[in-house]
């Protein structure tokens, strides 16, 4: 399982969203369930009100598109379910601020809590208080330190992201002679940018006709991708693909690749935006496609609190319990499938 590292911008980097939402949202009762409706949609018809259930929600500052996705997610779930009450905290990436939110949580005697840590390794010890204190927590994306910290962690896939993706440009390019490739990775200092781009180099090594010739780190914001991109475009006159790692620092490789008026290659993305995925729709430009990493976990994760607080397992397995941890798959969203996934985009 790819688990990411603690840093500020360590949030950031499916059929993941449609169908972890279809097999959670029926996490509350044994009874056969309809298809759920992904991005915080309406959960399965047949999922009949139960146990009031208090949910504590401690999740991220939302200073980036995936963060905001995440809160959003969280919220729209919770408001689908006529037994649930969401206790939410105000987004923060600082460790004693989010530390005391949670603590918080605790002393209102919460059913369940759901956490996005700030810094994982920072906020186990709440974790475990929480855990002792009799109160279950699902611990969403990034992992505690200790797995006692936590009943079941739900996340996305790092590796395989870049997996998925080196794999659909390896396809593409797979009978062109000395095909060369570069990568906008993210800031190198988180194991979830080493992650992604590893899966992506392990991906190329099935196609000996493909050369990584480049490789840039940005720091997920828009300004960052623009810059790095400009640089890249400089130094590489002729390449045929380009992985940009996220969808938002990809909104500024989008713009410098529109300032030099470059069109020579296809691009493919990462995490999922709705701008992605409305230029993959369209079919105009560079970008053919998108791996996601979605923030639909966080309406999974309100699933699985809601589920835990009710003391039921998952409608469709033989368990009686929840998983203990759930990782989500990285789709690769093209123009045939984009419209099954463009409700899950984020802004």
């Amino acid at each position: 399982m790819s688990r990411t590292s603690p840093s500020r911008r360590g949030l950031l980097f499916g059929s993941a969203a449609v169908s972890a939402g279809a097999l959670l949202t029926a996490c509350t009762s044994n009874e056969p369930k309809q298809q759920a409706q992904p991005a915080g949609g309406t959960p399965a018809a047949a999922d009949k009100p139960g146990q009031a259930v208090t949910i504590g929600f401690a999740g991220p500052q939302a200073d980036h598109g995936w963060l905001n996705a995440i809160n959003q997610n969280a919220k729209s779930r919770a408001a689908t379910y006529p037994d649930v009450t969401l206790e939410i905290t105000e987004g923060s990436n600082d460790t004693a601020a989010q530390i005391g939110q949670v603590q918080t949580l605790i002393n209102k005697k919460v059913d369940v809590l759901v956490i996005l840590p700030a810094d994982g390794k920072a906020l186990t010890q709440v974790g475990l208080q929480a855990m002792r204190a009799g109160i279950p927590v699902v611990n969403l994306d990034r992992v505690f330190a200790s797995p006692q910290a936590y009943r079941c962690w739900i996340g996305g896939d790092n590796y395989g992201m870049g997996l998925n993706a080196g794999t659909y440009i390896g396809e593409q390019l797979k009978d062109k002679p000395n095909a060369k490739v570069v990568e906008l990775a993210g800031l190198d200092n988180l194991e979830l940018t080493r992650q992604r781009s590893q899966g992506f180099d392990d991906a190329l090594k099935n196609y000996p006709n493909i050369t990584k010739v480049a490789r840039q780190a940005a720091d997920f914001t828009v300004e960052s991708g623009q810059a790095k991109m400009a640089q890249l475009l400089q130094a590489q006159p002729a390449f045929d693909a380009l992985w940009k790692i996220d969808d938002d620092q990809g909104d500024g490789a989008v713009r410098a690749i529109a300032q030099a008026g470059r069109d020579d290659f296809l691009m493919v993305g990462g995490a999922g935006a709705k701008s992605a995925m409305d230029a993959i729709k369209a079919g105009t430009g560079v970008l053919k496609a998108t791996v996601l990493y979605p923030p639909t976990m966080a309406a999974s994760a309100i699933d699985l609190a809601r589920a835990l607080g009710q003391g039921k397992g998952v409608g469709g397995l033989a368990e009686l319990e929840i998983p203990s941890s759930l990782t989500l798959y990285s789709a690769v969203v093209t123009k045939e499938n984009v419209d099954d996934y463009l409700p899950t985009g984020f802004n």
